[in-house]
């Protein structure tokens, strides 16, 4: 199908970074930012840092601090691309509003007129479901549901995540409740694809990166970038040790979930993206689309933190943007986390101001510290020392987390109830696929079929309970595994869920119901 022609005229003239408006407030200076930064960075050891500000369409600062990766001395510099993950969703969002300004498809059209495959549990909301349903969280469907479909590896399709929806539970009513998700973007991609001929990744360089003259430095379709010469790797730390971590996918690979957390972009790029948003979507698409996403669809609950720091009232989520009242202003935020890096934009539409943070370790502490700091300045909102705050918080989270786990600390000495062969064999899970109970040795191995990371050693917890500690320490996400029996005592089952509650929830192990598959 044709798209309308490109919107270079006003790209030209709305969106090219100048310094022709005047700044108004308080001024960050480059000293003042370099402390944030550098505090943040050796508090939350982080190896990485780029950041980018930008007010009344003039950059005011764009910088890098740290290195690309541990052991080698590549800097980072505005230029170096990061994994934004969800900060794709407003990619996604973006994407599908321009197709609703060229009158391809409109937001309340229903998916399965795209999508004829694509199904909910319940039959009713199947058939009820509207592309904007796809990008606010409100399916009725759990937080993260079915995120182990990809995460943290995979050989799944869309094909097989459009399939897969159907067998994940609702939890809540339909547009009841709001809980996070990824699969329904992937979803909203394919919806793209469907109504304009071209591949996700296409359609987002071409009507995107390409009108915002970006394409150097954000890419949708990163099978290009494995030869890149600038561009961050993950890290995580491990017993207290900064270690490279994988990355989801190789960058050899198309993202299977590009469309909710695939695309790269450096903090150039990121603020050029930025200041066409604040410029009401002029040049990339109507302002009455990008009103549209910036219109409150999902109301969130205010946070406790948010009230008493913030002086925060309302909270909500728009299309692939979170929004809500942040001293006074309109706050306009995403945030973006995949294995080993984490993400910040923030735009505050009234003053005309966007920050971009980008991280290369998935602690998202300093990142949140370095943006409340930068806020407080150009907002003078107060004089706190976000970093020192936050760490607190940090150190209270984690304390609490360790007291729960070691409170269900294991015995060395348990045993299970029955005999270790009888736990033995193959089991199914709808959407997951099959996992496999081996011996190895003197006890019990969990391996995934799907999911070829997902592997490791099994150890008696309490009755048919196991903990299972994963092969790959970067998880940070060992789980218990609780078999299940027939009333012969026979297993024919098996449940799982993250040990600790800071376990990242695209560990959905709660939502897996496997039966054990037959012998015969």
């Amino acid at each position: 199908m044709s798209l309308a022609p490109a919107k270079t005229i006003l790209l030209a003239i709305v969106i090219s970074i100048t310094t022709a408006l005047p700044a108004f407030g308080a001024e960050l200076t480059e000293n003042e930012l370099d402390a944030f930064v550098e505090k943040a960075m050796n508090t939350f050891e982080i190896p990485g840092i780029a950041v980018g500000i930008i007010k009344d369409g003039e950059i005011k600062h764009l910088k890098g601090y740290g290195v690309r990766e541990i052991g080698k001395d590549a800097p980072v510099d505005g230029d170096t691309l990061y994994a934004i993950a969800s900060n794709s969703k407003a990619f996604t969002a973006a994407a599908l509003a321009i197709l609703v300004d060229d009158g391809v498809l409109h937001w309340d059209d229903k998916v399965i007129d795209f999508l004829p495959n694509f199904r909910l549990e319940d039959p009713w909301v199947t058939r009820e479901f509207t592309i904007r349903d796809l990008l606010t969280h409100r399916s009725g469907m759990g937080l993260g549901a079915g995120d182990l479909m990809f995460w943290p590896s995979t050989f799944v399709t869309r094909e097989e995540i459009i399939h897969n929806v159907r067998h994940l539970k609702m939890v809540s009513g339909f547009r009841t409740e709001y809980a996070y998700d990824n699969l329904l973007y992937v979803v909203a991609g394919e919806v793209i694809a469907a109504a304009s001929g071209m591949n996700f990744e296409e359609f987002v360089d071409a009507q995107i990166m390409n009108q915002l003259a970006i394409k150097n430095g954000c890419y949708a379709d990163i099978t290009g970038l494995v030869d890149h010469d600038n561009i961050a790797e993950p890290h995580v730390i491990i017993d207290g040790e900064m270690r490279k971590a994988h990355r989801l996918q190789p960058l050899s690979e198309p993202m299977v979930i590009a469309a909710a957390g695939g695309i790269q972009c450096s903090a150039r790029a990121m603020l050029t993206w930025v200041n066409m948003h604040l410029n009401d979507g002029a040049g990339l698409m109507s302002k009455e689309q990008h009103e549209e996403m910036w219109t409150p669809q999902t109301i969130l609950p205010v946070s406790n933190s948010d009230k008493m720091w913030h002086n925060t009232n309302f909270s909500a989520y728009g299309l692939g943007f979170r929004l809500k009242d942040y001293h006074g202003y309109k706050h306009v935020s995403h945030t973006g986390g995949l294995l080993g890096m984490v993400t910040y934009t923030v735009m505050i539409p009234k003053e005309k101001l966007g920050v971009v943070v980008l991280t290369n370790q998935e602690n998202g502490s300093a990142m949140r510290a370095i943006m409340k700091n930068v806020m407080q300045v150009y907002l003078e909102s107060g004089d706190v020392d976000w970093t020192d705050r936050l760490e607190e918080q940090r150190n209270r989270s984690q304390a609490r987390a360790a007291s729960q786990v070691a409170a269900e600390s294991a015995d060395a000495n348990a045993t299970a109830l029955l005999p270790l062969e009888d736990y033995m064999g193959a089991f199914r899970d709808p959407w997951f696929g099959d996992v496999t109970i081996t011996m190895e040795g003197d006890g019990l191995y969990f391996t995934s079929m799907r999911s070829e990371k997902l592997k490791g050693k099994m150890y008696p917890f309490k009755f048919n309970t196991f903990r299972v500690i994963w092969d790959d320490r970067s998880f940070n996400a060992d789980a218990y595994a609780m078999f299940e029996t027939d009333f012969d005592g026979k297993v024919n089952g098996l449940k799982m869920k993250a040990i600790s509650p800071l376990t990242d929830f695209s560990y959905d192990f709660h939502d897996l119901d496997f039966s054990k598959v037959s012998e015969d």
